[in-house]
């Protein structure tokens, strides 16, 4: 931010970058339709400017939030800077490929250059290649990518467990399907008209998540995803679990990811130490039996290596399924070929599974949403 450049689409295009350092879902998508709005509002203030741009790029309530902050630490710091001309060449801005193709990619849009299919898939293949990296293989220099990926995945899968509806015989929200399907003997002609309505979704979610030493390749980029899920998704508890077992629910609700991790790493009897999954199964068995329910889907990510024996283990699956409405066991082993779920906790815990599934990518966990 040491130089203001003179194209407000540059700068809106920096800005937006700015805004995904932050943690803020701006691609090349939201820079685009910002653009267009700019065209429609009449920026008679710079109020204007600053709430078409709220509008446009904020997707929740936390960015909604943080985004004035962000807003003046962005636009009051690039007033300050020279002038200077920025070409549309693509090796001025940062050297990633993810940067290069939006960049071009938004400069052709400007450029009324809307349909060449090399420049629009440019972003989209390295996302698709990113999304298929086992996760104990990502360089350095793309987990912050990665991490906005999974942040991404995350938020949709939450949106679409929100999003459930059910028939309303009052006028409210047009339901589109069930009308056309309706009238079909009308020949098109919409005579009745069907209505909607949110439905209460009931479905509870208790996420467990294994942070032992075994884990440490995957328990970051999980823990994301865990902590996306429940900024949108409110019927979630959090536990994670190594020796022991730890509610870390509250923590997982700070506004900044930051002050989470800061708290989880104070949680030094639960990190990174061995792994006894029986004993923190039943821990939570037995000190949270509110938390199981016909409406609870359970959720437990681990390798299956325990130090324990597998009594427990067994003894607590039975009660949890037994219980709730569903288990479902993400294994990052599982994404190996060849992989046999031989460990003594695995044996132990599968007759109690309702789906067995690999989470050792991006990909992995995009899928959880078809099963919840």
């Amino acid at each position: 931010m040491i130089s203001r450049r003179t194209s407000l689409s540059a700068n809106l295009v920096g800005f937006c970058r700015f805004l995904r350092s932050k943690g803020f879902l701006t691609g090349v998508e939201e820079a685009s339709a910002a653009l267009k709005a700019l065209q429609w509002v009449k920026l008679e203030t710079p109020q204007a400017f600053r709430l078409t741009l709220q509008t446009m790029l904020c997707k929740s309530k936390t960015e909604q939030q943080s985004f004035n902050e962000l807003y003046d630490a962005y636009w009051k710091e690039l007033a300050k800077g020279v002038d200077s001309k920025v070409k549309s060449k693509a090796e001025k801005e940062p050297k990633t490929l993810r940067d290069d193709a939006a960049f071009k990619a938004l400069t052709s849009w400007i450029n009324g250059n809307r349909n060449k299919e090399v420049e629009e898939v440019a972003a989209y293949s390295f996302h698709e290649k990113l999304s298929a990296k086992d996760f104990s293989t990502v360089p350095a220099e793309e987990i912050g990518e990665l991490m906005l990926l999974i942040r991404r995945f995350s938020r949709r899968i939450a949106l679409l467990l929100n999003r459930r509806y059910r028939q309303n015989g009052r006028a409210g929200m047009p339901d589109i399907r069930r009308t056309l399907r309706k009238n079909i003997h009308a020949g098109g002609e919409l005579v009745e008209l069907v209505f909607r309505q949110p439905k209460r979704n009931r479905v509870r979610v208790v996420l467990l998540c294994d942070v032992s030493k075994s884990m440490d390749l995957y328990a970051a980029f999980l823990l994301q995803f865990m902590y996306a899920f429940q900024q949108v998704y409110s019927r979630v508890e959090t536990f994670a679990f190594s020796t022991s077992l730890q509610n870390i629910t509250a923590i997982m609700k700070h506004k900044f990811y930051q002050q989470t991790l800061r708290e989880l790493s104070q949680l030094s009897d639960t990190w990174s130490g061995g792994t006894r999954i029986g004993e923190s199964l039943q821990t939570f068995v037995e000190a949270y039996p509110g938390q199981l329910s016909k409406q609870t889907i359970v959720i437990i990510v681990s390798d299956g290596w325990d130090t324990g024996p597998a009594g427990p283990l067994q003894a607590a699956m039975q009660t949890i399924q037994r219980k709730c409405k569903k288990v479902i066991w993400l294994n990052p082993l599982a994404g190996y070929s060849g992989y046999q779920p031989m460990a003594a906790g695995m044996q132990a815990a599968l007759p109690y599974i309702d789906v067995f599934a690999s989470v050792h990518n991006a990909e992995s966990l995009q899928k959880l949403g078809r099963w919840l």
